[in-house]
């Protein structure tokens, strides 16, 4: 008589589908599907209807940045104040601080007073001359300096790399 397996496939089924049995009977309520019911999942679509469906329902899906601080549907992109109709872009925000306006910047690179369109004598309290590295106005700011060919350091941007240096060799002769 041959061998035969104590353990066949049906008798490793049969032994499967008795120890899931057991399992279901010892612990009635430990199966998730039995304690949960099926409920449908919301997706929302608008910020407005978090707060109602935060009370109600226990599971929602957000189609939208809940921590988008702005609503550009609600902006008027109408630009009336200024009169540059060739503007391809407009700024409706901005977020953090801007280098040339909040932290020392050169002159010519001013946002509040820009060099193209405002006079060059005036600055911001951020403002420092190119030449001379110091606070704008500096003393040669609306005059020209100790060379008469020289013009204000009102007027000064990075093309005066050449008066910057000699400013700078100047100083440090003086200093010497």
């Amino acid at each position: 008589m041959p061998y035969r397996s104590a353990n066949t496939k049906e008798e490793k089924k049969n032994k499967t589908m008795a120890e899931e049995k057991d399992c279901s009977k010892s612990s009635n309520l430990s199966s998730p599907m039995a304690e949960t019911p099926i409920r449908p999942v919301v997706c929302l679509k608008r910020k407005e209807d978090i707060k109602l469906y935060e009370e109600t329902e226990e599971c929602f899906i957000l189609d939208f940045d809940p921590f988008e601080v702005i609503d550009f549907s609600k902006l008027s992109l109408d630009n009336m104040n200024n009169d540059d109709d060739t503007s391809d872009i407009s700024i409706v925000a901005e977020k953090g601080q801007v280098a040339c306006r909040d932290y020392p910047h050169a002159r010519h690179l001013c946002v509040k007073f820009p060099f193209s369109t405002t006079p060059h004598e005036s600055s911001c309290e951020k403002c420092y001359c190119y030449v001379c590295d110091s606070v704008a106005p500096c003393k040669y700011w609306t005059r020209a300096s100790d060379k008469s060919d020289s013009p204000p350091h009102c007027d000064a941007n990075s093309d005066w790399e050449e008066e910057r240096s000699e400013y700078k060799r100047l100083t440090e002769e003086k200093a010497d």
